[in-house]
């Protein structure tokens, strides 16, 4: 669903970013499961213009969100600016499914992502699907580790790096 709607969106020249959950579900493998899919517009895109791309792969907005008639996912588009925790400097890549190519978070952000959840609303899950991110793709951790200072959340990531070196040891 995330191929279709991003096809969609770049079809109709709306420049998006795939983060949250859905991203974290990609870079986890299925270890997480997200029922939506979060697109971060990089630029300023008029509701009838985000109606008519979102219709072209039979969605339709139900208030802040849009749903379609045949799928379990909805899709939302958070305000932006892109970033994770107080970093806005984010350097989205691209990720194929399958022929599709949308632009998403870096494996390393998507951890980061989740660990800003852990860290800020002290969400166990994300503690717990950052692991499952760290498991299975190559991350920064020394990036992670950098960020996690300047996030003032030393401890969490103490708490992540533990959790993630007793889940590595057989």
């Amino acid at each position: 669903m995330a191929a279709v709607v991003g096809q969609a969106l770049q079809s109709s020249e709306i420049k998006s970013v795939l983060t949250g959950g859905a991203c974290a579900s990609l870079y986890s493998q299925g270890a997480y499961q997200s029922a939506d899919l979060d697109f971060i517009l990089l630029s300023a895109v008029s509701q009838a213009r985000l109606d008519n791309a979102m219709a072209s792969v039979g969605f339709h907005r139900e208030r802040d969100h849009y749903v379609h008639p045949a799928s379990r996912f909805f899709v939302e588009f958070p305000a932006g600016p892109l970033g994770i925790g107080s970093d806005i400097r984010i350097q989205p890549v691209v990720y194929a499914i399958g022929k599709q190519f949308i632009l998403t978070l870096s494996a390393t952000d998507s951890c980061r992502d989740r660990l800003a959840a852990f860290y800020h609303w002290n969400d166990r899950q994300s503690l717990e699907t950052a692991i499952a991110i760290a498991l299975r793709q190559k991350v920064n951790v020394e990036a992670i580790r950098a960020w996690s200072v300047r996030e003032s959340a030393e401890a969490g990531f103490k708490e992540f790096l533990s959790l993630l070196k007793a889940a590595r040891r057989p």
